[in-house]
């Protein structure tokens, strides 16, 4: 939807989704535009109209188009210095607030597990307790939690906190969280298993997210104030998951040989110090930032869903698992990443059975008159994963 002026002619509710162009903004988005009844319409402004860093653009912003709603899915990226996180992740958080306070509007925030400590079935009640120590990203983003149940409980801020597991699902440009863990089994640069057998972390399907959303919008008195898990019924394996990506994509990396965690730690730290030394000459490169977090890799972390399951929402999608979704989430990433140069070390019968991308470079005729005779190949997938698991 183009930006329009601030009168409305439209009956449908407007909101506003901050963070639109990341996974989950874009899942999102992308679902609001796509239900033409659902009486719903969104904006999605980027950082260049709105930025959580700047409160009078978050102020002009919402008094012109005065929307029906905010949804913030907006975060800085988890290593960002701590200038940044607290102003994008708590200040930005704490603007929007305000303005839906003023507006009269509810407010959906989507926040994370990395505020909780480790355990298993943990509870929306449960936090880490809020110290210097902790990291940046963390420590904004319980910030956060803490102020808007402060503005809820002293303001009125009418807001639904949303508590995420590890998100998974197609259309990320980054690779980051669950994509680094994909790609990292498939570039096989994890020889073996950062993990241990029985850690266990709770999953979230990008796409299970906006059905909720759009449910909880119509439904303020019973969701109003509220903090939710939303993640999948079961929890997930760590190693369960790898070995089963290195099966799916048959592969015989990583071994089936567990690192202990101070064994992993010290690899770290001696990586981190030798691209210091790297950056000291002017090689530029950088550790994931996903091993920020390197000690979760080693640590149980389980989120329950009881609270969500004893609502009027339950959980209508309890089958759809990280597991279920894999074989199309492999044929998507690795084929984009391959088509950035980025990855070339996957069995390409895997994803090209009928070797069309051969023939399309060395025999394109022959090609042509297949597709022909196949009336253009409507009924036969592109590509294909085999069976897998470990």
């Amino acid at each position: 939807m183009q930006e329009s002026a601030a009168i409305r002619v439209t009956e449908k509710r407007l909101g506003v989704i901050v963070g639109g162009s990341g996974l989950l903004g874009g899942a999102l988005v992308h679902h609001f535009k796509s239900l033409e009844a659902s009486g719903i319409d969104v904006l999605a402004p980027n950082s260049k109209r709105l930025s959580l860093r700047e409160p009078e653009d978050i102020k002009q912003y919402l008094q012109r188009y005065r929307p029906d709603f905010i949804i913030n899915t907006a975060i800085s990226a988890i290593d960002s210095d701590p200038q940044l996180a607290f102003e994008t992740n708590y200040l930005g958080t704490v603007h929007l607030a305000k303005r839906a306070r003023d507006l009269k509007i509810p407010y959906i925030h989507i926040s994370s597990a990395a505020v909780l400590p480790p355990g298993e079935n943990l509870t929306e009640e449960e936090h880490l307790p809020l110290n210097g120590s902790l990291s940046s990203y963390t420590k904004s983003k319980l910030m956060a939690e803490m102020t808007l149940n402060h503005l809820h409980r002293e303001q009125g801020l009418d807001h639904t906190i949303i508590r995420l597991g590890v998100v998974y699902g197609k259309h990320d440009h980054k690779i980051k969280g669950f994509q680094r863990l994909l790609f990292s089994v498939a570039d096989q640069s994890m020889p073996v298993m950062l993990t241990e057998p029985h850690v266990l972390h709770s999953y979230t399907q990008t796409k299970k997210l906006p059905a909720f959303i759009e449910y909880i919008l119509t439904r303020r008195e019973e969701f109003s104030g509220q903090t939710y898990h939303f993640v999948d019924r079961n929890p997930v394996l760590l190693a369960e998951l790898i070995l089963t990506i290195r099966n799916y994509l048959e592969l015989k990396t990583p071994w089936e040989i567990y690192v202990p965690f101070p064994l992993a730690n010290l690899g770290k730290k001696i990586i981190l110090r030798l691209l210091k030394s790297l950056g000291r000459v002017g090689v530029q490169a950088r550790m994931p930032a996903e091993l920020m977090f390197l000690e979760n890799f080693y640590t149980t972390q389980t989120l329950s869903g009881a609270k969500l399951e004893a609502t009027s929402y339950g959980n209508p999608d309890a089958d759809t698992t990280v597991f279920t979704e894999l074989p199309d989430m492999i044929r998507y990433y690795l084929t984009r990443w391959e088509h950035l140069n980025l990855i070339s070390s996957f069995n390409r019968d895997l994803f090209d059975p009928g070797k069309r991308t051969d023939e399309f470079i060395h025999s394109p005729g022959k090609l042509l008159e297949t597709m022909h005779r196949n009336d253009l190949g409507a009924d036969k997938p592109v590509s294909s994963v085999g069976p897998g698991g470990p």
